[in-house]
């Protein structure tokens, strides 16, 4: 088989790490949204003070962890030439090892899906 299409564990974390990519897209335009939000607040008003004060830190923290997420999807991406190393299969196959690891995987990103869905039909019905 050619080694350009064997699969492989680096050729797995480049493959997914287009997830953590998007994740630091998302939290990078929610930092967008509420950066511009903090332009409509009028600063002569104590209460949009504290308001203005509490986005700012969100935004910070929002663009904290995109970088953080961007990081690490090169990171998984600029293992792709990783050299394949041996592994156990009876430690993969192990019920309560590698696949219960990965079925919990599996349902967050079901569980996630349902969230984005819901999310995504209530965002669309605030746009004109």
């Amino acid at each position: 088989m050619d080694s350009d299409v064997r699969p492989t564990c680096g050729k797995g974390l480049a493959a997914n790490s287009v997830l953590p990519a998007r994740l630091a897209d998302l939290m990078s335009a929610r930092a967008e949204v509420l950066e511009r939000h903090l332009r409509a607040l009028d600063l002569t008003d104590p209460a949009s003070r504290i308001e203005s004060d509490a986005y700012a830190q969100l935004v910070r923290v929002h663009r904290d962890v995109a970088r953080a997420l961007e990081g690490l999807a090169q990171q998984m991406a600029g293992y792709r030439d990783l050299p394949m190393g041996r592994h156990d299969l009876k430690v993969m196959a192990d019920p309560e090892g590698q696949l219960e690891a990965f079925q919990r995987f599996v349902g967050v990103e079901r569980e996630l899906l349902g969230l984005l869905q819901a999310k995504l039909d209530q965002d669309q019905t605030l746009l004109p």
